[in-house]
């Protein structure tokens, strides 16, 4: 069953989205009883004065490159910086890739290079015209629903018919 997360790194109930639930997804994947797609929006790139939403959410391509996407995100809500400023450097981000295990040289070149800048873009486009209004917005099967920990679990177990 696949559950999608719209997110926006620089969405504050985002990063309370993510530390609650963090876990219960990952042991839903581990379980296989979960595909978990995140989708990195920019909704809050006026929220910053660098546009940060979408330089993260590029970041966050360079890093599910290597196959480092969901240690890359969580990196980034941990350090999230405040609404309204600059966001996180360039510099910084790459730091963070450290952090979630990427390889910094293959990381950097793809920040320097920024093959995902339209990315998010693309991604909040989509998201509206399927009616995604805000983040963090969870479907599962296709179904939104609260995006709280067992909210999710209890959705998943009452769509595959195990609740």
């Amino acid at each position: 069953m696949r559950v999608d997360a719209y997110i926006d790194f620089m969405c504050p109930f985002c990063r309370q989205f993510e530390l609650a639930a963090e876990s219960t997804l990952a042991k839903l994947v581990a379980d296989q009883q979960i595909s978990l797609a995140y989708h990195p929006m920019n909704f809050l790139d006026e929220a910053s004065t660098t546009s940060y939403s979408t330089r993260a959410a590029a970041a966050s391509g360079c890093a599910a490159d290597q196959g480092k996407f969901l240690p890359y995100a969580h990196e980034l809500f941990v350090r999230q910086p405040p609404e309204g400023g600059p966001g996180l450097s360039d510099a910084e981000l790459a730091d963070i890739g450290a952090a979630a295990g990427l390889t910094a040289a293959a990381f950097a070149d793809c920040l320097a290079k920024a093959p995902y800048r339209d990315w998010p873009s693309y991604v909040t486009e989509r998201a509206v015209e399927a009616g995604v209004g805000g983040t963090p917005t969870v479907l599962v099967a296709g179904a939104s629903v609260e995006p709280e920990p067992q909210a999710i679990a209890a959705a998943v177990a009452a769509a595959s018919g195990t609740s």
